[in-house]
């Protein structure tokens, strides 16, 4: 799969309305639900099925769960050599494990989160200096 079909699924999801833990089009997603679907349209089946989670998993857990999910499923890349379509992942504060993902496009990362829709948003540096971790899609060509 290129890189510009990646980022146009993604780009299909935006006005999904926010949805903590699902993953359907149109109906709602959240951040992870957002990457699931986009996997499912482009690569297939979900390698593994989404543990339940609530919305403070990562800091009650204190685990690195998104991010170990991640290394089983896609390759690592530099957060520096990220690209489009590449999915990155983002520590929200300090001290807690990465919890919010999202998918590159062009100078911004389509996303979900809390209290809105899938929207893409400009990677400014508050966004910029939260990113963790990078991964590209199983896949994608270069």
């Amino acid at each position: 799969m290129r890189r510009d079909e990646i980022v146009a699924a993604a780009r299909g999801w935006i006005g999904t309305p926010y949805r903590h833990q699902a993953s359907l089009k149109g109906a709602g997603c959240d951040c992870l639900g957002l990457v699931r679907g986009v996997w499912r349209e482009l690569v297939g089946t979900e390698p593994e099925a989404a543990p339940a989670y609530t919305p403070d998993w990562a800091e009650a857990l204190g685990r690195e769960t998104l991010l170990e999910a991640a290394r089983r499923h896609m390759r690592e890349v530099p957060v520096g050599a990220a690209r489009e379509g590449d999915v990155v992942l983002f520590r929200m504060g300090t001290g807690v494990p990465a919890k919010h993902c999202g998918i590159l496009a062009g100078g911004g990362v389509v996303h979900a989160y809390w209290g809105r829709a899938v929207v893409e948003t400009r990677l400014v540096n508050w966004w910029q200096r939260r990113i963790v971790a990078a991964f590209e899609f199983p896949g994608v060509e270069d």
